[in-house]
This record gives C-alpha cells, sequence and structure tokens, in this order.
C-alpha cells in the first residue's frame, strides 16, 4: 500500500527542496467501442447521495475547444503551430466581441501538453516547468493568457501526474543505482512480475537488474506517489502554472492510473485504488488553496458508474463522460434515439449536479467525422445533441468544419484546415504532418462563408447556449416519444424552458407524440417557437403536477433538431 503524505509535510517538503530532456504513445488506453444497441430501457441505477465537497464554478457554464497547439496555426512558417500563432488566430475563437458573426464564440480553451518533451505530442514530460520550444517560450503563454481573458476566455492546459519522459533527469537519475537520490521518485522493483497491465499489457520493463512499472510504454515510467517528495514537487507544479503561468486550471490525463496498490501481489489494483482517490482529494484542496477558482478535468477513461464516482468523492470538478460520448455517436449513426436516451439515464442518476464533460471523439479517437462517413446532417445531430445536453461540452479542433483522420493518432491530430491555400492557410512552410487531402473543400474560410455550413450551425448552438442560463445549467427532464428514432427532453430554469426535439432518422417523422407523466413546467399553455429556423408550432398545453398529454410535432423533417423555446401565454 502506497504512502499517504500529510499537507503539513507536503509544505515543508515544498519550502526545502528543490526543482530538477523514439516518439511515445499518448497515455491512453484502447478505445472503448462504440456500445452495441440495445432494445429495452435499463433500469436507473439508484442515484447517490450528492458529495458534500461539490464544487461549482465558471466551467459550469464554459464551451471548450480542445485545442492541439502544434496543429492550430503556424506564426512562423516553420511548419509548427505555435503560442505566437494561437495569439494571432484567438479571434477566430472569441474576438471578445458579441456583435460580430465571424468567431466561433467558445468561452474557454484546452492546451493538449505544452511542457517540455520528446514527443511531438508532449504526453511525457522533460521539464514541467518550461514551453516547449518548438511552441516558443514561457512568457508567449503568459502573452496567451493576457489575450485570452481579455477575451474573456480561460485556458487550461493539460497535466500528466501519472509519469515522465524517460529522458526526464529525474529518470536518469533515478536509474543510475538503487542508492540514487531519485530512486524512489519511480516504482521499482528487484523482480521483474508476470502480471499484465489493465488492458493486457506488458507494465514490468528491466533495467540495469532491476524492474520499473510503467503502465503505457516503456518510455513513460510512472511517479511513485507512494514518496512524499514526488508528491510536494507536483504540487509546486501545479502552483507555478496557477500562480506564475496564471493558467485557470487542468486536464489531468489518465488519473485512474495515478496510484497503484498491492504491485507484489497476482492481483494488484491498477486502476482507480483507493489511493488514487485519496491523492487526488488531497490535490483539489491543495489547488483551490492557490487559486480558487481553479478547476480540474480529468481523464477517466472508463463506464459512467467508475467516472461518476470521482466526482461524488470530490476528486474532481469534473470529468469527460466517455459512455455519453460513445452513445451520441452510436444514436446518430444507428438512426435510433436509444443509446443516447439510455445512457443519459444513466448519467442523469449517478453525477452530483453537474460535474461532466460532454464530446463526441477526442485526440485519441477516430475523428467523428470518419464515423459518419463525411455525412454534415449527421455532424450537425451530433453537435446538436451535445450542444443541448447538460454538462460542459468540449468541441475538438476542426470537428467545426467536419475535419477528418483515422488510425494513427498523428492522423487524428492533423494541422486545422484554415482555407484552400496552399498549406491549408496553416502555414507558408512544410506541415509538421500531412494535411488532409480534402482540406481544398473542407476548410474555415468556405464554411464560414456558407450560411448553412456545419461551422455556421456550431456557431449557431454555442450562441444559443451562451445566450441562455437554461441550456447550460438547466435542469433535464426527458419525455416519451413515439418514434424510436426520436430523441426529446426539457431544459428548465426559473428564466426560460426550452424543449429539444432530436430526429435521429435519415426519413421526415410527421405527427410524432410526446407525453410526460409529470414535469418542471408550470400548468398552462405555451406559445412554441424554433430557435433554430425560427419557425412556430402548435401551442403547448401542460397539465397539473407539469404533465404533457400526446403533444404532436408535425413535419419533422430527417435529421432534424429543433430547439424549442416554450413561452406561457
Amino acid at each position: 500500500m502506497r504512502l499517504k503524505a500529510s499537507l503539513a509535510l507536503l509544505v515543508l517538503i515544498m519550502i526545502a527542496g528543490c526543482t530538477v530532456t523514439p516518439v511515445a504513445p499518448t497515455a491512453t488506453p484502447t478505445p472503448t467501442a462504440i456500445p452495441t444497441e440495445v432494445t429495452a430501457e435499463p433500469t436507473p441505477e439508484p442515484t447517490p447521495e450528492p458529495t458534500p465537497t461539490a464544487r461549482t464554478g465558471w466551467w459550469d457554464d464554459a464551451v471548450f475547444y480542445h485545442l492541439f497547439v502544434r496543429s492550430y496555426y503556424d506564426a512562423d512558417g516553420d511548419g509548427i503551430g505555435d503560442i505566437a500563432g494561437l495569439i494571432e488566430r484567438l479571434d477566430y475563437l472569441n474576438d471578445g466581441d458579441p456583435t460580430t458573426t465571424d468567431d466561433l464564440g467558445v468561452t474557454a480553451l484546452w492546451l493538449m501538453p505544452i511542457m517540455e518533451s520528446p514527443s511531438y505530442h508532449g504526453y511525457d514530460a522533460l521539464d514541467y516547468y518550461t514551453v516547449e520550444r518548438d511552441y516558443g517560450t514561457n512568457a508567449d503563454f503568459q502573452t496567451l493568457i493576457e489575450a485570452a481573458h481579455a477575451r474573456g476566455m480561460r485556458v487550461i492546459i493539460d497535466l500528466v501526474l501519472n509519469h515522465t519522459s524517460s529522458s526526464h533527469p529525474w529518470f536518469i537519475n533515478s536509474s543510475t543505482s538503487e542508492s540514487s537520490d531519485y530512486r524512489d521518485w519511480y516504482v521499482w522493483s528487484d523482480e521483474g512480475f508476470g502480471y499484465l497491465g489493465p488492458w493486457g499489457q506488458q507494465v514490468w520493463y528491466p533495467r540495469g537488474g532491476e524492474w520499473y512499472y510503467a503502465v503505457f510504454w516503456s518510455e513513460m515510467p510512472d511517479l511513485n506517489y507512494e514518496n512524499p517528495e514526488v508528491t510536494a514537487e507536483m504540487y509546486e507544479v501545479a502552483r507555478f502554472w496557477l500562480e506564475e503561468m496564471n493558467a485557470d486550471g487542468f486536464r489531468l490525463d489518465a488519473v485512474r492510473y495515478l496510484v497503484e496498490e498491492d504491485l507484489a501481489n497476482t492481483r494488484p489494483m491498477l486502476a482507480s485504488a483507493p489511493s488514487t482517490f485519496e491523492w487526488l482529494q488531497d490535490f483539489r484542496e491543495y489547488y483551490v488553496s492557490v487559486a480558487p477558482e481553479a478547476m480540474t478535468v480529468g481523464e477517466v477513461w472508463s463506464d459512467t458508474s467508475e467516472v461518476a464516482r470521482y466526482l461524488r468523492e470530490g476528486a474532481l470538478d469534473m470529468a469527460f463522460e466517455f459512455t455519453l460520448a460513445d452513445a451520441i455517436v452510436a444514436s446518430v449513426s444507428r438512426s435510433s434515439a436509444i443509446s443516447v436516451r439510455s445512457a443519459m439515464d444513466r448519467v442523469a442518476n449517478s453525477y452530483p449536479e453537474g460535474g461532466y464533460a460532454t464530446f463526441l471523439t477526442n485526440h485519441d479517437q477516430d475523428r467523428v467525422m470518419n464515423t459518419f462517413r463525411g455525412d454534415m446532417a449527421r455532424a450537425k445531430m451530433a453537435a446538436a445533441t451535445y450542444l443541448t445536453l447538460p454538462g460542459t461540452p468540449f468541441i475538438y479542433y476542426g470537428e467545426e468544419i467536419g475535419m477528418q483522420g483515422r488510425g494513427a493518432h498523428e492522423n487524428i491530430r492533423t494541422p486545422l484546415q484554415w482555407s484552400a491555400e496552399e498549406g491549408a492557410g496553416f502555414t507558408t512552410g512544410q506541415p509538421w504532418y500531412p494535411l488532409n487531402e480534402d482540406y481544398t473543400e473542407i476548410n474555415i474560410a468556405a464554411q464560414q462563408a456558407d450560411p448553412d455550413s456545419l461551422w455556421r450551425y456550431y456557431q449557431q448552438l454555442i450562441q444559443l447556449r451562451l445566450a441562455h442560463a437554461a441550456l447550460r445549467t438547466g435542469d433535464y427532464t426527458p419525455l416519451d416519444a413515439s418514434d424510436r428514432a426520436v430523441y426529446t427532453f426539457l431544459r428548465t430554469d426559473a428564466t426560460a424552458q426550452f424543449l429539444i426535439v432530436l430526429n435521429y432518422s435519415l426519413d421526415a417523422r410527421d405527427g410524432v407524440v410526446l407525453e410526460l407523466a409529470a414535469g418542471p413546467l408550470a400548468p398552462g399553455v405555451y406559445a412554441v417557437e424554433d430557435l433554430l429556423t425560427g419557425a412556430t408550432f402548435p401551442p403547448l398545453t401542460v397539465g397539473e403536477g407539469g404533465a404533457v398529454a400526446e403533444y404532436a410535432v408535425p413535419d419533422l423533417a430527417g435529421h432534424q433538431a429543433l430547439l424549442l423555446q416554450l413561452t406561457p401565454q
């Protein structure tokens, strides 16, 4: 069992201590498959008691853009995106002026790793205190923060706590001898245990007559959080980026694997061990003491029940909802609402209020447009789903124009397609990785000029979400629909009421009947207007207890989303 350092000891260590450079795969387990369609609603999981340590904050109202600096925009022509390029093209994301129409309107950024690393992706840090030289300098990052904050945007960065690069001076020192000052900063054993890792991979590697533990890859050795010096150092890293670099928080990579227990046994706890929750709870207490508005969103690549536990136990402020993401993509792909409705029922019954991040796919998964085989109508349906559901949405860069990419991770992280110009408007040099061949047709400039484009649809949905608190933090109430291809739910608060109707079918649906036994709407008659098109619909009558009886939605087109505002008459 790993030891847990007291906060007092950590502070003493931080006061007395000192801070000490082949391409690796990213530190993420094999993606889960899209769930198999079910034909009946599962029994909802019991609703857990909300954690008393649940926090709310600016992140509950945010719309995030998930961004790979290397692929965003190249300012100096070397073919590699950089922080200067991000600053130069920050107005594309949010120009700070609500009256303009050529920015996407997102309100927060997640930057994939920006710390010095030997790998193109950065998920194996070489220096936790220095910006990757390909991207710029620490001063450039501080300038970015100032520019983002001036536009009303927050910025969080990837923080890889689980492991370092095998080229990190800590590990090099650790591997020299058993008497090394850094020996216990990593997990060593005099024997290579025979068990495999959480997804059947090798985890013990020989070096110098002994073995070290690395859950993701031999060149990503795990840090040893049984050693309070390691915890103290990573606290200092967090403090540095929050206080001195002014970041707004962290995306925590691979947190399920942070602390292992019983490594010498045949059945060790390699994922979500109790010590992991304890460490994260203490870490959360620490970073909030440094920066009260700081937040963390964790990568817990697992099912809803396990992910939600990190929120219920106060280990994270937010976590990515992988099961829901898979279900959204599955429902859109299969023209059936069953997967997403079932997944959302589990989500609603599992989390404390809020606390989960919605998305479609991320930098470790085939892009969603590949799953949809280039179908823009399906891409719009998926966007309408996760940008109207509860949770904090994260948009993967290029998703807003339907960029494609599959297979090797580099193919999923190609340069952003700005225009049909040579270099896709990303660079005047040779791109760090080959551009998608379709960039002359699929690009930002073309879609900004097309009022019916996917980009314009994302922009409209983002603007509506930000304009109405009910769409961000309002209550969620599902309705029953007479057609299994249609998903309907209410988003409500004290200021506004919305009825969302999503037709996942390729075909039109006429007269879909919606029903609700009891709900949050006050009895009465409501005018109904679609905020996406301006069209009006028959009035909605609500009975006692918020009941809705046989409300028919006429002329629902194939792959159509309705965002119906309900106004009491």
